[in-house]
């Protein structure tokens, strides 16, 4: 009886295991079928609606001496050193690449803020996508070229650039610089490439979400850079 009740069970295994099987071979061909269909079809167009450039010159033109004192009275005092800012862990975060902007390689600065300017750059990227996505445009992430400077990185600045102000707001992890020409795209995650944005989309795009912000009145200051083709970004609160 026992010896019976045994091979029924294996019996009945036995099916269990044939039938998954059969669903796993049946639902990953169709998968394939399907990734297949889905990668035929080409690349993913834009359908670009309501694109237009902020006129940055008038918009984002906060003074540095307006920018300082705010910086110098919510931010960190100058820093020596990338050693030094680390120890700052209460003070200051580090930033990584997120979903939605990339860390440049950082030549003259270190990636540290202040926790409210941070939030402020993970609410732009945020907020930049989004408004990709409702202009008909594919999604990129943005591109953070200079955040925290120390006093080693504005001596070296200086060395190569004699104009360089000594006193940034850079110098308080208040401050971050986006750049308006470079973004990085995102790729689809089943494989069909996107259509690329035209830069000047993404440029506008950027400005538009700025402005937004910029308006709201207490939220931060932003300067913009023409030669070092970016926008300079400083917290308030």
């Amino acid at each position: 009886m026992r010896k019976r009740f045994l091979l029924l069970i294996i019996k009945l295994a036995g099916v269990l295991l044939a039938a998954g099987l059969g669903l796993y071979v049946f639902f990953s061909a169709r998968s394939c079928i399907e990734e297949r269909r889905w990668l035929a079809l080409g690349p993913i167009e834009n359908h670009p609606v309501r694109i237009w450039d902020v006129k940055f010159a008038k918009e984002f033109n906060d003074m540095n001496d307006v920018q300082l004192e705010v910086a110098q009275a919510i931010g960190v005092p100058p820093v020596k050193d990338r050693e030094e800012a680390e120890k700052l862990k209460t003070k200051l975060v580090k930033l990584e690449d997120t979903d939605t902007y990339v860390i440049d390689s950082l030549t003259h600065s270190i990636p540290y803020l202040i926790p409210s300017a941070k939030e402020l750059l993970d609410d732009i990227g945020r907020i930049f996508q989004d408004s990709l996505s409702a202009k008909g445009l594919n999604p990129y992430k943005l591109t953070v070229t200079s955040v925290l400077r120390t006093e080693d990185d504005i001596a070296k600045l200086r060395k190569r650039n004699v104009n360089a102000s000594e006193n940034s707001t850079h110098r308080y992890g208040t401050s971050f610089d986006l750049s308006y020409w470079r973004y990085v795209k995102i790729p689809e995650l089943r494989g069909r490439p996107y259509e690329d944005v035209p830069p000047e989309y993404l440029r506008a795009t950027l400005s538009q979400v700025l402005k937004d912000i910029h308006d709201q009145g207490d939220r931060c200051f932003v300067k913009y850079e023409k030669k070092q083709n970016c926008f300079h970004i400083t917290v308030r609160r």
